[in-house]
């Protein structure tokens, strides 16, 4: 019944904004004199809108450092700030869970934009646990997600044809730093002998990582850390690390360790010791004005990560 009452008042609040932005329509429709108001789901999207927008957008972000998307539930408030937007991106393959329904309602009045959209679908991943849903976690290849900023300068040139130039421009000084960042993580990739390439982390975050730089990827949890890891599947990746020698496991910043705690506990009832190599921030970025709350900071910040505990 509580969810039933809240559906029916973010509608409420999305026709609201609906009526307000027909009554604004004409001052909307003008960029010349202002910004525009870009509302993003992840921080990993709103830091490249900033990079291809610069001057000519304001980026306010959904989900901060530590959030989970899988998880993430829209306030009242978030609904009213999206109505109230020139343009909504978000990641879709539902990533965002539930709320891509209120994008479903929000597109009739605001202009909604999904950056997976303009990724060739043969180039996505759908592993068997996934049953049959894409993989949503496209940012962990470095190469695919060049393709959704692709996408991110598409519809800002569409929106603000204006300033079509300035977007061109840092689309191409972004990408540049993008495709040395890619360069980087091969190059530390190869560091770690083959047969130690095995990333284990707390969810099935790191599917397009693993594809793009040669590891393979295990995790505890499926497409969505809505899902419980059970007793049988901790017993069973700890037989896998016992048996590979493993040297470490990894937890995630938005996911919690109880998981992998459990998993190391397990590897050591088998008369092996599995360290945990560090936090990797897989579905948020770290906090604004650190390293690593930029999104080449936070790829650099989980392939050091990475590569010191495998090759220790």
């Amino acid at each position: 019944m509580r969810n039933l009452i809240r559906i029916i008042l973010i509608f409420a609040l999305i026709s609201t904004g609906c009526v307000l932005q027909d009554q604004q329509a004409d001052s909307k429709a003008d960029f010349s004199s202002r910004k525009i108001w870009v509302i993003t789901t992840t921080g990993m999207i709103a830091d490249a809108v900033r990079n291809v927008g610069g001057e000519r957008v304001e980026v306010r972000a959904l989900m901060g450092p530590g959030v989970d998307p899988h998880l993430y539930k829209a306030s009242e408030g978030d609904v009213i700030r999206m109505a109230d937007a020139d343009i909504i991106f978000y990641n879709g393959l539902h990533l965002e869970g539930k709320m891509s329904e209120v994008f479903e309602q929000m597109q009739r009045r605001v202009k909604t934009a999904a950056i997976s959209s303009g990724i060739a679908r043969d180039s996505l991943l759908s592993p068997p646990a996934f049953q049959g849903n894409y993989d949503p976690h496209i940012w962990f290849d470095v190469g695919l997600w060049m393709e959704g900023v692709k996408n991110i300068s598409k519809n800002l040139v569409a929106l603000d044809t204006a300033s079509a130039e300035i977007y061109h421009r840092n689309t191409a000084a972004y990408l540049q730093i993008l495709s040395e960042l890619d360069a980087y993580v091969h190059q530390q990739a190869m560091r770690v002998l083959v047969e130690k390439r095995v990333l284990i982390t707390a969810h099935d975050a790191f599917n397009y990582f693993g594809r793009a730089y040669g590891f393979e990827v295990r995790g505890l949890q499926g497409i969505s850390t809505a899902a419980e890891a059970g007793t049988a599947d901790i017993q069973n990746l700890a037989q896998y690390i016992v048996e590979r020698k493993i040297p470490a496991v990894f937890v995630e910043s938005s996911v919690p360790p109880r998981y992998i705690e459990a998993l190391q506990a397990a590897v050591q009832a088998r008369g092996f010791k599995v360290k945990i190599g560090g936090s990797l921030y897989s579905d948020a970025m770290g906090s604004a004005g650190t390293p690593e709350g930029s999104y080449p900071g936070m790829v650099r910040y989980n392939i050091d990560t990475i590569v010191n505990a495998l090759i220790q």
